[in-house]
């Protein structure tokens, strides 16, 4: 198949979403959690989850085009903080289902049977039942004229998971806490690891 920018705009709208969202491979399933200035609890699922550096330690995510509501920018816009918490694979029809347009006044929360959880220096509401959950405060809001998107730029300021998780240098095993890979829209999948490899440096083999 090979497919041009005419096929690609003039496919029907539903099967090109689809279909590009599919292109970029595997990404984290994360729910974020925000709240409203006036105490209202909302969980969003994204798959935009970008590692942007580890000092300080950024992350960012894309906000959608404003075609609808958008209830998570405007509550990072409010407060200034937002949690990101990986979902795995006992929560995936939850965390799925976060995707529907729920109405302002309805909690996510409530709406699909996930537990808030507050630490004591974030106002943003944590999902109890993620393994992996980070505490973020807002950095930067980067408008993208392209397609009116805007890239949520946050530091993460706290981090819970489970300790034995955590290797001696440092390394997280996502796959031994059971967190999920989404492609598309609605498509998540279990990993299973094929390698972990040095540090790479010219004139070195892999293998060594």
């Amino acid at each position: 198949m090979t497919l041009t920018s005419f096929d690609l705009d003039t496919m029907p709208r539903r099967y090109r979403t689809n279909f590009v969202n599919t292109l970029s491979g595997y990404k984290s399933a994360n729910l974020v959690g925000t709240r409203s200035s006036d105490g209202r609890e909302n969980l969003a699922l994204f798959s935009s989850a970008v590692h942007l550096g580890a000092d300080p330690a950024l992350l960012a995510l894309v906000s959608r085009p404003p075609v609808s509501d958008r209830h998570t920018l405007e509550n990072i816009e409010a407060t200034g903080c937002f949690t990101v918490n990986q979902v795995h694979a006992d929560m995936v029809a939850a965390a799925h289902q976060c995707s529907a347009r729920y109405a302002r006044d309805v909690s996510e929360f409530d709406a699909v049977g996930l537990t808030p959880w507050y630490s004591d220096t974030l106002q943003a509401p944590y999902v109890a039942e993620s393994r992996l959950r980070l505490g973020l405060v807002l950095r930067e809001l980067v408008p993208v004229a392209l397609n009116d998107t805007v890239i949520i730029i946050g530091e993460i300021t706290e981090v819970f998971t489970d300790a034995e998780k955590v290797g001696e240098d440092g390394y997280v095993d996502i796959e031994g806490l059971e967190a999920v890979a989404v492609s598309g829209l609605d498509s998540y999948h279990r990993t299973q690891r094929v390698a972990r490899l040095p540090y790479a440096k010219p004139g070195q083999s892999v293998q060594d």
